[in-house]
Parts: structure tokens; sequence; C-alpha cells
């Protein structure tokens, strides 16, 4: 049922190649808000200088636009929650930041880290939980005088209350965390810097985000927030506590979260190599959450009917590159002909295409693509199986001829050229006469056509061969056939 109420955020950091485990979570925030017909608001984390860059912000929302993701506030959309950069939004968050100090919500904390690490040591020497000690909670006046004599600056820290938080998630149900495990922290540098602790509770608070679902490596900090929210609605300024719900890890190899280092992790890579945006969304989707038991092929659209928070697993997800090509294998199958000709396009031209651009042939390769779309498992497979229709000559695989050219392989391919040459051109009658060659010599098909084969394209293992053969021409393929014999024969 449409709730549009429902108000959720995507808000990544733009510092190099979007993660696809932050794809995942884009993608289940998208579908929670279309599901219910609510709104999206895409937020740029941009606050850590050192690492962001205008090059990954245009980056981030290029990918976005890739992918298929719309928004309905945000960068070059706006909204009645602008600016949606939150290095633009630095007043808002030092207003906030006074307004807790003066509420008595947070407070100066003016340890040195020499002085923090020494007491969290002698914590933990004592089993004791080594976090922040409050040592700062309720300084006099005197004491804070006599800090700043001394030339200390101080952080600001907010205060955690002495009793459990309790709250349910919309993954993993209620969840507690005692206050021991929950120490006062910091959200203003000594700089005066808002740090990511204030700065990302208090847009969702501004922006009124009623649902936060995000990865499972933030659910510790969700203590803290469900605190700051309760200051920030009885100071005014946020209206309620959002929903949360905390989303699997994304695994990788060894049993590891997989990070922004493991190959497989970089959404450029999966543009690269030419990943329908609708192929890579569906696997991903299944990274925590089901359509039905037995079912993993089905559409962006149909994920948005069906999908519901609720329904998702709150083990961790295994990142399976080969289940993944195989889901946008089959989402490549399922386009239309003429679409699937059109995005092969950039596959077919520098600097993927080892052929000269003059050499390229239009009309070819539509007549070739049907067969060449039920074959490839990634857009840029298409190079290596049409080059031969566009080379001089075939690309040379050793390997690929020591398997086909057995001893007797010359005499079959006279006989094959010899029955070509008077054949009707067109892939029965041409499989007929490798056929009838095979026959001669007393081979089956399978066994006739790889001399052929490699000696036209140059591989073993390619496109069905007598339409490909159909399609190369005539004199193409008996100029290769002679070839073939004379390095034989050489």
């Amino acid at each position: 049922m449409a709730n549009t109420d429902v108000r959720v955020r995507f808000c990544p950091s733009p510092t190099g190649n979007p993660h696809v485990g932050l794809v995942r979570t884009a993608l289940f925030n998208w579908a929670f808000a279309r599901h219910h017909g609510g709104t999206l608001v895409f937020r740029i984390e941009d606050t850590d200088a050192a690492r962001d860059s205008e090059e990954s912000y245009g980056q981030l929302l290029d990918s976005m636009r890739w992918l298929g993701f719309d928004w309905d506030e945000g960068p070059e959309v706006g909204g009645p929650h602008a600016p949606y950069r939150q290095s633009q939004r630095m007043d808002i968050y030092k207003d906030v930041a006074e307004k807790l100090l003066a509420g008595g919500y947070a407070y100066h904390c003016y340890c040195t880290t020499e002085e923090l690490d020494t007491r969290r040591d002698a914590a933990r020497a004592a089993g004791r939980p080594s976090g922040y000690d409050g040592h700062c909670r309720d300084l006099t006046a005197e004491q804070t005088a006599a800090y700043e004599a001394e030339g200390r600056t101080s952080i600001v820290r907010f205060r955690m209350p002495d009793e459990a938080l309790t709250f349910t998630d919309l993954v993993r149900g209620e969840l507690t965390f005692q206050p021991e495990n929950v120490p006062d922290y910091g959200i203003v540098r000594a700089n005066g810097a808002p740090l990511y602790t204030l700065v990302n509770p208090v847009d969702d608070a501004l922006m009124e985000i009623t649902h936060v679902l995000r990865g499972e490596d933030l659910l510790s900090s969700t203590p803290r927030q469900l605190a700051l929210y309760k200051a920030l609605i009885e100071l005014g300024i946020a209206k309620e506590t959002p929903v949360f719900g905390h989303l699997p890890y994304v695994m990788g190899e060894g049993n590891k979260k997989l990070s922004k280092r493991d190959p497989q992790a970089s959404l450029n890579l999966y543009r690269e190599r030419g990943f329908l945006p609708q192929g890579l969304l569906n696997y991903l989707s299944l990274l925590g959450w089901s359509i039905a038991e037995d079912r993993d092929i089905f559409s962006i659209e149909e994920m948005v009917t069906a999908f519901d928070i609720k329904d998702v697993n709150a083990n961790p997800a295994r990142f399976d590159l080969k289940k993944c090509e195989h889901i946008n294998a089959e989402h490549i199958r399922m386009l239309e002909v003429k679409t699937f000709t059109e995005a092969c396009g950039p596959w077919l031209k520098a600097p993927f295409a080892p052929w000269a651009p003059e050499a390229f042939d239009a009309a070819r390769f539509e007549a070739i693509a049907p067969y060449a779309q039920t074959r490839v498992t990634v857009l840029s497979d298409i190079t290596a199986n049409v080059d031969f229709l566009f080379l001089d000559e075939p690309v040379e695989d050793e390997a690929s001829w020591a398997k086909a050219m057995k001893e007797g392989s010359d005499a079959l391919l006279v006989t094959a050229r010899a029955k070509l040459v008077d054949a009707e051109w067109n892939a029965e009658a041409l499989k007929s006469a490798i056929l009838a060659a095979g026959e001669e010599h007393g081979l089956k098909l399978g066994k006739a056509q790889a001399p052929v084969r490699v000696a036209v394209t140059g591989r073993t293992i390619g496109l069905p061969l007598f339409e490909s053969l159909e399609i190369l021409g005539r004199e193409k393929t008996l100029a290769r056939i002679d070839a073939a014999l004379a390095k034989l024969a050489a």
C-alpha cells in the first residue's frame, strides 16, 4: 500500500569509485521509496575535504544516472531542504552544536590524545570498557578556566544517557545497548569542524527522514543517534526519530567484508566490462533479499512491486561474481536485438576494437548480432566474438590451432574447400557441404568443422559456424582456408 509519508535517504561520500556495497544500499533505499510511493533524498556527505573531490562527486552522479536511479530531492533536482551537500550546510551544524551545548546535552572535552590513551590502557588492564570515561563531563568553571589557561583546545562531546537504549530494527528485530558500551562521543573537532556523528543525524532530522536503511557496519552508532534525536526533539529541531533498518554485510573472499580494495568491488569495473545496469541491480538485490525462493531473474520494476524491508535477511551475503555474470547474461538475452546491437556500440570501436574503423561493416554486425546475443556474458565479450568479420586475418590462437589441426586436417580442408566453392551461400547449404566433406574422411560433423572454424575465425569456440561463414562471405572464407592450407604445408 502506498505511503507517501515515507522519506528515505541515500547519502554517500564522493571519495573515489562507487562500491557495489554502496550501490546495494542505494538500491534498497530507492526500491523502498518507490514501493511506498514515498520520497528518496539524495544527499552528498562531503565534509572530508582531504578525501572528497569534485571529480568523485561528478562520477557519483553519473553512476546513479547510469544505474537508472532517480531521486526526488538532491543535487540537480533541488528540494525544500536544500542545500543537499554537507559542505554547504556548515552554518546549520554550528548552530545545532551551540544549542546542544547551551541545553546541557553536550560539553567541551579538553582531554589530550595521550591522556585518553593512558586511561584507555588502564581500563583495559582492569577489565573495564575502554571507551571515553566521562572525565570532562562535569567540569567546574574553575577547571574549565584552568584548562584554557594552559592553552588546551577542546572538542565537543555529546552526553549519553546513563540508561540502556532499546530500539526495533526493521531487519534485526529488538536490540538493546547498555550504557557502558556507548560512552559519550565527539560531535565537533577541536578546529570547529563538525563530525559525521553530528551532521548525519542532524540532516536526517531537518530533512524529515522517516526510515534509515543503511549498512550493518553502522549499527554500533545507532544508540548514539537515538540519544541525539531525543535531544534534537526536545530542542525543537527534530520532529520525530526515524525507524532504522541495518542491511547485511556483503562478503568477499575469505569470509571478509567486501572492501573498496577488492577487485570486484568497483562499480566502474562492471561498467567497463559491459554489465547491463538491470543485470547488475538484479544480482545486487539478491544480496540479502529475494523475490521468491525459486526465482533469481526479474526486472527492477518487479523488484519495486515486491520489495519489503522486512523480507531482508540479517545474515551476511556473499558476493559471487560467477552468479552475477550469469544473471547479467540472462538480461542480455532478454533485450530486443536492436537494443542489444545499440548497447554493443562502445565495444565495436577504439579503444576496444582491434580492427580499423573503416573495416567495420554495420550490416554484417546486424546480421551476426542475434547469434552473438545468445552467447555473450557481458557486452565487452562482443569484440572477440565478431573480430573475424572485420579483421584482414583471423586472430592467431596457437592453442586453438594445435587442438584443431590434427593429422589429416589439410586433406579435410582441401575437400571442404572444393565443396564450398560450388555450394549455395547460406547456412544450411554450407552445413551440408562440411558434413559431406567430413563423411568422405570418416568424420562426424563436429570433428569436420573444427579445422574449418579455426581456419576462418582463429578459434575453436565461437558463434555458430555456418551462419558465420554465410555472413563472412564466400571470397573471405575461401581465402582463409587457402591461408590455413599454406600454413599447414609450411
